[in-house]
């Protein structure tokens, strides 16, 4: 019985040799759908959007600088005189003001940097609604509210009626307000909790201390 001959097989022309040859070619394995941002996220740490982080930034710092600065106002003329209606209205001055101010500078710097972006988005080829962008109004916002919201603090505990105690309690009082937004700004940064809370505190107590300092120095004089 004749065998018939057995062809020998070319591994340049043949198909299924070149796949599994051709290391250019992707594997099965290699097909499989990738995982989604969203799943890839989940262990990791959470992604905060531009806008997200000036909202972020403008709420913390915005109630960070109306605790300090209105703090250090009204401790300052509290030094000066036990008067409750001069604190009080230098307290109200100092709320107004420091908000307006921070208002207007955040939705100075914020348009600054909507600005650049933009002028990164069109050398990208991309259109403004094809990115993200910053928005100033919400910035400015933002943070107005939270330095209104900051200062109330101070100036509501000044005001209680704590007789020769109204500094200390006022200075307990800001510490307290000023370990919470340390906290705060360390969870939103992702820092070292005790690095912020210090930061916090021992910058606060310095201004207040100095402007007290002040304060009782010009009572004196004057």
């Amino acid at each position: 019985m004749t065998s018939l001959p057995q062809t020998e097989t070319d591994p340049l022309t043949s198909p299924t040799s070149s796949l599994a040859a051709d290391p250019a070619t992707p594997s099965p394995a290699s097909l499989a759908a990738p995982a989604s941002p969203e799943a890839a996220d989940e262990d990791g740490p959470r992604v905060v959007s531009a806008s997200g982080l000036n909202w972020l930034r403008a709420g913390v710092l915005g109630a960070n600088d109306g605790i300090v600065s209105v703090a250090a106002t009204v401790l300052g003329v509290a030094g000066a005189t036990s008067d409750v209606k001069a604190i009080f209205i230098a307290g109200i001055a100092a709320l107004v003001a420091g908000a307006l101010s921070m208002a207007v500078g955040e939705y100075v710097s914020v348009s600054s940097q909507r600005d650049a972006e933009m002028v990164a988005a069109r050398l990208r080829g991309l259109a403004h609604h094809e990115v993200e962008l910053t928005n100033p109004w919400h910035a400015a916002i933002a943070s107005l509210s939270a330095f209104a919201v900051g200062a109330l603090i101070p100036l509501l505990v000044v005001l209680a009626p704590w007789g020769s105690s109204r500094s200390i309690a006022t200075f307990v009082a800001v510490l307290a307000a000023l370990v919470v937004t340390g906290w705060v700004s360390a969870r939103v940064s992702g820092a070292g909790v005790g690095r912020s809370v210090t930061r916090n505190v021992v910058g606060g107590s310095l201004a207040m201390a100095l402007t007290f300092g002040v304060g009782s120095l010009v009572g004196l004089a004057v």
